[in-house]
């Protein structure tokens, strides 16, 4: 898999264009606004100084519905237009499951969803509410997911890399309901160690000196995303300053996934091949939301 670089030139398309991130994202902030770029921004904290002065901005819980409608509906009407959306709010692990926490009567009680109802819920929320924004943009637009390494790893962060298996799941089952059928598309990126203002500084000082790479890193790749209108259903990696598309390609994880099932290119869509068969349900289920079709009880 070839790495490939993100030059300057390579993010003047945002020129112009009008971006919503939620959770500050302050790098890719500061990123579309060097090349021109609107952004209005949104999180539990206010923005730093110099852009608590210049960018719109709305404190937004990302798992309250009504809190991130506003959010859509006020950068609208400020900018008269969305054309691309940064689902980039997020929090640290809260559960492992292994907890034993009871109640006052020593029966176990539930485990606590912070995690998930920020970094999945909140993403859901975004993404839906981007999709029907950016339907009105007449050129469309495109939205951008905060995945993670852990999306596809085994990191032992239970509810944190459970939610974030969900996001790179989200950008997966919309990339065919998206572009070329709207004029949207769909991406998400996958940070390797990141310095932000989430990572704990003892994670930092254990990684040492050059082991992790800087927020700009992450806010060139999503600014990449936003403007390149040929990357659709891609899970940009980035490490210290390199990038890779781990999803497409003759060796991402698409390619592999048939591979591992025992399909070959030539019987990839064979109505007896996996993937034919999730074609042809995924059209039946098409026509059942046409009104078509018959549901299955």
């Amino acid at each position: 898999m070839t790495s490939f670089l993100i030059p300057d030139e390579a993010l003047a398309g945002i020129n112009d264009q009008v971006v919503i991130i939620t959770g500050i994202g302050l790098a890719t902030l500061r990123r579309v606004l060097k090349h021109g770029g609107k952004v209005f921004a949104s999180d539990l904290n206010p923005l730093p100084s110099p852009e608590n002065g210049t960018v719109p901005f709305m404190k937004v819980n990302v798992t309250s519905w009504a809190e991130q409608l506003a959010m859509f509906k006020a950068a609208e009407k400020e900018y008269g237009k969305i054309d691309h959306v940064f689902a980039n709010a997020g929090v640290q692990p809260t559960v492992s499951l292994l907890e034993d926490d009871v109640d006052e009567n020593g029966d176990l009680l539930p485990p606590r969803l912070d995690t998930f109802n920020v970094n999945m819920t909140g993403a859901v929320y975004t993404v839906k509410l981007g999709i029907h924004f950016l339907k009105r943009n007449p050129n469309g637009g495109s939205i951008v997911a905060t995945a993670s390494v852990s999306s596809f790893t085994r990191f032992p962060a239970t509810d944190y890399t459970a939610a974030k298996h969900g996001v790179l799941g989200l950008v997966r089952a919309l990339y065919s309901h998206l572009s070329p059928k709207l004029p949207i598309r769909i991406n998400a990126i996958a940070p390797s160690w990141t310095d932000t203002g989430m990572m704990p500084r003892e994670v930092l000082v254990a990684l040492g000196e050059g082991g992790y790479q800087s927020a700009d890193v992450v806010g060139r790749s999503v600014t990449l995303l936003m403007t390149d209108s040929a990357r659709h259903g891609e899970l940009i990696y980035s490490d210290r300053g390199e990038f890779r598309d781990l999803e497409n390609g003759d060796i991402g994880y698409h390619a592999h996934t048939k591979r591992m099932v025992g399909v070959k290119p030539d019987e990839e869509l064979s109505e007896l091949s996996v993937f034919g068969k999730m074609v042809k349900v995924d059209n039946a289920f098409e026509e059942v939301d046409k009104g078509t079709g018959t549901a299955a009880a």
